[in-house]
């Protein structure tokens, strides 16, 4: 063995040996229970980041299963991700000096396809760069053809139930990004902004918004302020239009806001939605989805709202309307790919009505038929869903699985649409004033978006003849999937739901891992779709894992700078020891300093092992006939026997360790006890025995350094299997099929 162990000249031998060797790789055995952790998918189109390589978590756990005899698969996936990707290759387009607008959806689609497919084996050569031992015979992916299959019935046999519906919501949306996000999606964010005094006739209101004023409907005061009672019946009236407006009385008006009066704006706020819902107000927008003023004065329109608010002020102003301006620090919503602020909008999208859905899901958190771990997240779980909202499931995108709806045009004359004519002009506008211009194929060619007035005819693929109708021509709906609906399905799709032999065995899975700040956008729904598909579980154990932060313990980002790429650190120091600087020191679920410092301590403990490894074998070339440990084995002198009691409590408090999924206490005693107990203390004392060719002690040493490799196994597999193939004693061909040590 060399005298310093070289991680580059192993690592790649040693997962070539496991992959040929097909030991990820689980057959169906019936007799025996799974052990089962499907990989949250990461993007196909980057590289990893320190995030990612978390992951690890998920590896030690299936390597201690694997070695305790349970066919256990580690499945891998990668997530087409919808946004996050077509953001990514938009910005592309923009250094080009292009638009996602420049092109047809059928070509833009195909550009980022050939985008992805560049790039989508990055992430999957890193990952065994990290020794993650995922079955790569069962690799899925979020537009795998067969996965869609299972989406697209989802979501027909949610509409059939009566649980998918399209409406006019008000939605976050993003005008820079061109699409909606739900709430889980939005940046909320603490900004120093004013509060504006308007003067409206009989009453004055207060508002963040005055350049939204020309499509107010209604003033509304809450029904208990007494100095409003009189007020309610009577008009008030909209500065600079002249509109006569009624004041109206309603619970959700807040008294101690501003005036206590409220400008009702239906199509631009959630509250104001909800107050005009109530009481039949119309809803008209005054900012169009590219984020300019439509249905105001000409000398506003087409005004950015920032500019139009600058403008209305001055007008306020000079109408002496404007009574007071105050600061004002409130939350506000910003994007959270661009950070431009959201723009509550109303549009039509899909929902899917989620409280049939949440009910089950709570309750099978509450009775523990889902465990969340570490146990404070499932307090937070439970709060969330028992005020969770309807789940906006459509994106104004291109890049993912368009929803399976389609729109009659002899039935929808009034569709309003958008899309590029055969000079790849934009063109927008009512279906029925465009289709004697422009031909349906040229429409349906460059189709960008639509919004229809009545409701669609639902399966996967184009009807020939509309049910109602019986009209030939028809649009699809332009908008895609939420990514999050594909990937909550993610334990049903990759296991081959319903039929497949896989998901008959291995679902329910057994463990899911990954960041508490996916709880609710991934986590949650998982468990609502598996048990609405199946009434089982989707796994048995939601572990919520650390987040990897730099020394100023902030949340990693290009954008700060402050990003430590794994595979730098397994090019300088090798995997086993940024795994082991992952896992080493921490709390469940708490913040992860990673610095090379730490990584590189524990390429140092590798090395160390490896010496353990290399003054073993240079001591038993020297004497072949050691006898295998036994606890009868004559000639046992009191340090062999304490250092095997050790072995069996360092065992003993390692499988308790993992039980309760306290790897950072794991990994400290097995750390503890191999350099110090073993190499420090009963290695330097036994060399003098050593040296006087006493058998025992060697047959001592094999034993517990046997041990020692298995239990390091899972947390450093690279340098482990190293060791073990240069043993000419062992019975495993290799080291990850060993059996995990037992205490006695």
């Amino acid at each position: 063995m060399d005298k310093v162990y070289d991680p580059k000249k192993f690592e790649p031998e040693i997962y070539r040996l496991w992959e040929k060797g097909g030991y990820f790789t689980p057959k169906i055995d019936k007799t025996k229970k799974p052990f089962t952790i499907i990989l949250p998918p990461p993007n196909a189109n980057a590289p990893l980041h320190m995030g990612h390589a978390m992951y690890v978590i998920e590896d030690i756990l299936c390597r201690y299963h694997r070695m305790l005899g349970q066919p256990t698969l580690f499945l891998p996936g990668t997530d087409h991700a919808g946004i996050e990707t077509q953001y990514v290759f938009e910005k592309k387009l923009k250094d080009q000096g292009k638009s996602r607008l420049d092109f047809e959806r059928e070509t833009l689609y195909r550009m980022i396809n050939d985008y992805v497919e560049e790039n989508r084996g990055i992430a999957k050569k890193q990952m065994k760069k990290l020794g993650f031992s995922l079955d790569w015979s069962r690799e899925r992916y979020t537009l795998d053809p067969k996965i869609l299959k299972t989406v697209l019935k989802t979501f027909k046999k949610l509409h059939q139930d009566g649980l998918i519906y399209r409406g006019q919501r008000i939605v976050n949306y993003c005008t820079f990004c061109g699409t909606a996000f739900s709430e889980l999606e939005v940046n909320h964010l603490e900004k120093d902004e004013f509060l504006y005094f308007l003067d409206y006739g009989p009453i004055q209101i207060a508002t963040t918004r005055p350049e939204t004023i020309f499509v107010d409907v209604a003033v509304a005061v809450n029904p208990q302020e007494k100095k409003y009672q009189k007020l309610v019946g009577r008009k008030a009236t909209v500065p600079l239009v002249n509109k006569e407006v009624p004041i109206i009385a309603d619970e959700l008006v807040q008294p101690d806001f501003g005036t206590g009066a409220l400008k009702i704006t239906p199509a631009h706020d959630a509250v104001d939605f909800e107050i005009g819902q109530k009481h039949k107000l119309e809803a008209i927008s005054c900012i169009s989805l590219e984020g300019k003023m439509i249905n105001v004065p000409s000398h506003l329109t087409n005004l950015f709202s920032k500019q139009a608010r600058e403008k209305t002020i001055e007008l306020l102003k000079k109408e002496n309307k404007l009574v007071k301006i105050e600061p004002l620090r409130h939350v506000i919503g910003s994007c959270y790919k661009c950070k431009n602020p959201i723009e509550p909008l109303l549009m039509p999208q899909w929902f899917v009505k989620i409280e049939p859905l949440a009910k089950p899901a709570i309750e099978a958190v509450k009775k523990n038929r889902v465990k969340i771990f570490p146990l404070r997240f499932k307090k937070t779980y439970l709060n969330w869903m028992a005020n969770i909202r309807d789940w906006n499931i459509s994106r104004q995108i291109v890049w993912g699985p368009r929803i399976p709806a389609w729109y009659c045009l002899s039935c929808n004359p009034g569709v309003k649409i958008n899309f590029l004519d055969q000079n790849h002009k934009l063109v927008s506008g009512f279906y029925q004033d465009l289709k004697d211009k422009y031909s349906f194929e040229v429409i349906e060619k460059g189709l960008q978006s639509l919004n229809a007035p009545v409701e669609a005819t639902y399966q996967t693929e184009k009807p020939i003849s509309c049910p109602r109708c019986q009209g030939k021509s028809f649009l699809q709906e332009t908008d895609t999937f939420d990514t999050w609906f594909s990937s909550g399905q993610w334990p049903l799709t990759t296991l081959g739901f319903p039929n497949a032999s896989d998901f008959k065995y291995f679902y329910p899975t057994s463990v899911l891992d990954t960041m508490w700040d996916i709880l609710f956008f991934w986590v949650a729904r998982m468990i609502m779709l598996g048990l609405y598909q199946t009434k089982e579980i989707p796994f048995r154990v939601a572990h919520m894992h650390s987040r990897v932060v730099d020394v100023e313990r902030k949340k990693m980002s290009k954008s700060k700078g402050n990003v430590v790429d794994p595979i730098e650190m397994v090019n300088q120091f090798g995997a086993d020891a940024l795994r082991m600087a992952l896992v080493f020191g921490t709390a469940p679920a708490s913040d992860i300093v990673i610095t090379e410092e730490k990584v590189k301590a524990m390429r140092n403990f590798a090395n160390k092992i490896w010496n353990i490894g290399r003054f073993v074998l240079n001591k038993f070339e020297a004497h072949p006939q050691v006898p295998f440990y036994s606890s009868k084995l004559a000639g046992l002198k009191p340090e062999d026997k304490k250092i095997i009691q050790d072995l069996g409590k360092t065992i003993q408090e390692t499988n308790t360790a993992f039980k309760k999924y306290h790897f950072g206490i794991a990994s400290e005693k097995i750390y503890d006890f191999v350099w110090h107990r073993l190499a420090d203390q009963y290695l330097e004392k036994s060399k003098q025995r050593i040296e006087n060719h006493d058998l025992v002690v060697l047959s001592v040493i094999r034993h517990v350094y046997l041990n020692c490799l298995k239990l390091l196994h899972p947390f450093m597999p690279f340098v482990t299997e190293a060791i073990w193939q240069k043993i000419p004693w062992k019975t495993n061909l290799a080291l990850t099929t060993a059996s995990w040590p037992t205490d006695e």
